[in-house]
């Protein structure tokens, strides 16, 4: 896609606060919120057709709807309008000033059809003009916690763009925010579902007690990166690629999408980075606890409601393995999250100083498929694509994407290798898909 270019003008950036009054006091992040694998940005895009609403006048301006919605919004969410700071031990509180979320009106000169021919995925074309790092909004600490720029094409479509401070919210979260302003733009008097801040409810136990391993944390060093250009890459699955895939694996084992998926794509890419065979590779799968009833989250949690849980074996183990080898390994990573897992995370991160995730040989998946960024429907319809926008190396994100034709939703897989181990990793999945 990267061969499409065109002009961006941006307005100047404003910040849009709460349109009420709302509290001024701080409010303590959770120990799952502040530790250090979520102290970043992360960058969102969703692609509307534009046009007439269809709860609008016909003259509505998708940036004034939704500046205007975003504010309406911000009052019951009004943490998402302060700011973060450190207290003792480096813990992270929100300071509800009201200040407000940053916001960039913008027009572009393309139109939707050529963005969609060039591939609705990422990477998306001129994604620093879509998404523009406006000075001083970049940080973690006293810093705008979201980004947020709506860029208009010469269809009458729009792009929507978020940068989000990951430890504020998770994709659901952020999603149901968002879904919140999107009820508020089509005309409903108030958000369907209430926010709950109940961050309290994650903190660590006292004295911290951890009862698992944790592998995901390992305090090892983070190798050199591999050899070579890194380039970013969106592969897309649709029900038959699924359905190719899960044939390699034996029936009995009745592989879900995400585990057949996360288990083919990590031994592709441990063949095609070339490992030593007794390399230990691990895949870290982000596991959402919402639904784990002895935690006690309330419907509307909008904070970090997931952990990290590692499968680990030898790069030489899981290649001469089957895939229905691996499936078992993935599928031991969310069967391993109940109340007492997540209890022992915490407390492991508040001992260790709140560690990074290990990054060896780290193949980590994300499936933001069921976060709701392909729902939030803002007057417009749904989004043509709507999820995360880049990626890391050794990060995957699973977004849903329409498959074209009426079909059910395909699945988008973003990798970044090395130039070389990217060729290598497209001919294994061509291998894999033609089974």
């Amino acid at each position: 896609m990267a061969t499409l270019a065109f002009a961006v003008r941006r307005r100047e950036p404003v910040l849009v606060g709460p349109a009420a009054p709302t509290p001024r006091e701080t409010k303590r992040l959770s120990d799952i919120d502040d530790q250090e694998t979520l102290r970043s940005q992360v960058p969102f895009l969703l692609f509307y057709r534009g046009g007439a609403r269809a709860h609008g006048d016909g003259r509505d301006d998708p940036a004034g709807v939704i500046r205007r919605a975003l504010g309406e919004a911000l009052v019951p969410y009004y943490p998402l309008a302060g700011r973060l700071r450190e207290v003792e031990e480096r813990k992270l509180v929100v300071d509800c000033t009201g200040e407000g979320v940053m916001f960039v009106e913008a027009d572009a000169d393309v139109r939707l059809a050529e963005l969609e021919a060039a591939g609705l995925r990422p990477p998306f074309p001129c994604m620093d003009q879509l998404l523009f790092d406006v000075d001083g909004s970049g940080g973690v600490l006293n810093c705008p916690v979201l980004l947020i720029q709506v860029t208009r094409l010469l269809c009458g479509g729009f792009v929507l763009a978020l940068r989000l401070n990951h430890t504020i919210c998770d994709a659901i979260g952020l999603a149901q925010f968002m879904s919140a302003a999107a009820e508020i733009a089509r005309g409903l008097p108030a958000p369907t579902i209430e926010p709950a801040w109940s961050r309290e409810l994650l903190e660590a136990r006292r004295p911290p007690k951890p009862a698992f391993p944790h592998r995901e944390f390992d305090p090892v060093p983070p190798p050199p990166p591999p050899p070579g250009d890194m380039v970013m890459r969106t592969f897309t699955f649709g029900p038959d690629d699924v359905a190719a895939i899960q044939r390699g694996i034996p029936p009995k084992l009745a592989a879900t999408t995400f585990e057949a998926l996360t288990a083919a794509i990590w031994r592709a890419r441990t063949a095609a980075l070339e490992l030593p065979p007794d390399e230990e590779v691990r895949a870290v799968a982000i596991v959402n606890f919402r639904g784990v009833p002895e935690l006690g989250l309330p419907a509307g949690y909008y904070g970090n409601a997931c952990v990290p849980v590692a499968a680990l074996t030898t790069a030489g183990a899981l290649l001469a393995g089957s895939l229905g080898d691996a499936v078992e390994l993935v599928r031991g990573t969310k069967a391993a999250v109940t109340a007492e897992y997540v209890w022992s995370a915490v407390d492991l991160l508040v001992l260790r100083g709140r560690p990074f995730v290990a990054m060896a040989n780290l193949f980590l998946v994300s499936d933001n498929r069921h976060a709701g960024f392909h729902r939030v429907d803002l007057g417009w319809g749904e989004p043509m694509y709507g999820g995360p926008a880049a990626t890391l190396f050794g990060v995957s994100f699973f977004v849903h994407v329409e498959n074209g034709g009426g079909e059910e939703g395909a699945v988008a897989v973003m990798i970044v290798l090395p130039r070389p181990a990217m060729d290598r990793f497209s001919s294994e999945v061509e291998a894999l898909l033609k089974g």
